[in-house]
C-alpha cells in the first residue's frame, strides 16, 4: 500500500511580523479613540479658551483702523496732506478701544464726580495683551505709569506736551502702523509712489467690501429713522457694543475730519442733516450718563444702546464712562469749531 506524503504548512517569519504589526496598529487606534472620548485626558490652557471667547466679541477691524480706512483715498492709498486732526483723534480711539475691551476704566472714586469728565483719572484693570500692536503698547505704557486723566493720556500719546520727562509716552508712526496692520489683515496692499523728491509707501484698498460696509454703517446711523446694522464678516452679530461702537466711529471720524468721505453719495441737503445728526450724537454721548433725546433719525438708538449696557456691572460701566470722556475731548477739537 502506498501512502501519500502530506506537507506540513509552516508559517513564515514575515507573516508573523505582519500579524504583530497589524495588532499594534489596532491597539494604537483604539487608544487614540479612547483619548478622544475621554475629555479629561486632553490637555488645554484655560487662557486660550478665554481669549477665544473674547475674540468672538471683537470686530475684525479696530476703531482706529476704521477711522483710518474712512480717511484713505481708495486708489491712491494715502490720507489728505491737509488733515491735522486725525493723529490726535486716533489716540483717543485707542483709549475707547481699550475701554470697550474691558482693559481701561475710570478710577472707582465717588469724589471723581467733582471733576469734569475728561479730567477724571483712568486706571488699567486688565493688563492682558490683545494681539493688536498699538493697543498692547498702550497697555504697557499705562501699566507702568501713575494714574492720569483721559485728556492727559491723549495729549501724551500725541506728543503734545512740554514735559521732557513725559516725551517717552508718545506713540509714534500710528497711521503707518495701523496701515500695515490692515495690510496683514488683507484689507490694504502696499505700493510705492514717487512724490517728486522722494518715494513714499502708499496703501490702496485691496478689499473694498470692508470699507463699503463701514460707509453703510455710517450712513445708516446718520440718515435712517430706524438704524439697523448689517451682519458682515468684519462686524458680526456677536460683536459687543455694536451700536455704541458705530456711534463712536461716527463721532471719531467727525473729529478726525474724515467723515465727509462717507457722505459723498448724499446731496447737499441730506449731507447737512447728516452732519447736524453727528453734532447731536456727539453732544448726547460726550456726557455721563448718556443723555439721548428723541429724534426722527435713529429713533431706536436709546433703546439699542440701553440693551447693550443693561448686562454690565457697576465696574464695567466705569469703562463706558471712559468712552464718554474721550468723546468729550473730541468736542473741543479745533476741527469741530
Amino acid at each position: 500500500m502506498t501512502s501519500g506524503l502530506s506537507r506540513r504548512r509552516v508559517v513564515s517569519g514575515n507573516s508573523i511580523e505582519n500579524d504583530q504589526e497589524a495588532k499594534n496598529v489596532a491597539l494604537i487606534k483604539s487608544k487614540a479613540a479612547q483619548s478622544r472620548d475621554d475629555d479629561h485626558k486632553i490637555a488645554f490652557d484655560p487662557k486660550d479658551l478665554e481669549q477665544g471667547t473674547e475674540s468672538e466679541k471683537q470686530p475684525k477691524v479696530t476703531l482706529m483702523e476704521e477711522v483710518l480706512l474712512l480717511g484713505l483715498k481708495d486708489k491712491q492709498g494715502y490720507l489728505s496732506f491737509w488733515n491735522d486732526s486725525i493723529s490726535y483723534s486716533l489716540r483717543g480711539c485707542i483709549l475707547i478701544e481699550l475701554a470697550f475691551r474691558g482693559r481701561l476704566r475710570m478710577q472707582k472714586d465717588t469724589n471723581r464726580k467733582r471733576f469734569p469728565l475728561a479730567d477724571r483719572m483712568v486706571e488699567l484693570v486688565d493688563d492682558r495683551l490683545t494681539g493688536e500692536v498699538l493697543l498692547d503698547e498702550a497697555i504697557k505704557m499705562i501699566h507702568s505709569s501713575e494714574p492720569m486723566s483721559v485728556t492727559s493720556w491723549i495729549d501724551l500719546m500725541s506728543g503734545e506736551t512740554w514735559n521732557v520727562m513725559k516725551i517717552g509716552y508718545q506713540l509714534r508712526q500710528v497711521r503707518e502702523r495701523l496701515a500695515k496692520g490692515l495690510v496683514d489683515k488683507g484689507i490694504l496692499r502696499t505700493e510705492k509712489k514717487n512724490f517728486l523728491l522722494f518715494d513714499m509707501p502708499t496703501h490702496p484698498i485691496a478689499d473694498t467690501s470692508i470699507k463699503e460696509g463701514l460707509k453703510r454703517r455710517v450712513l445708516s446711523m446718520l440718515t435712517d429713522r430706524i438704524v439697523e446694522l448689517e451682519n458682515t464678516t468684519a462686524f458680526s452679530a456677536n460683536v459687543q457694543f455694536r451700536y455704541l461702537r458705530t456711534i463712536c466711529l461716527v463721532c471719531s471720524a467727525y473729529a478726525a475730519n474724515v467723515l465727509e468721505n462717507a457722505l459723498l453719495v448724499l446731496d447737499f441737503e441730506r449731507r447737512d442733516r447728516a452732519l447736524a445728526q453727528v453734532d447731536e450724537l456727539l453732544s448726547e454721548f460726550s456726557q455721563w450718563p448718556f443723555l439721548i433725546h428723541p429724534s426722527n433719525i435713529g429713533a431706536n438708538l436709546g433703546e439699542a444702546v440701553g440693551q447693550e449696557l443693561e448686562p454690565l456691572s457697576e465696574d464695567q460701566m466705569l469703562s463706558i464712562e471712559v468712552v464718554a470722556a474721550v468723546l468729550q475731548v473730541f468736542t473741543h477739537l479745533d476741527s469741530l469749531l
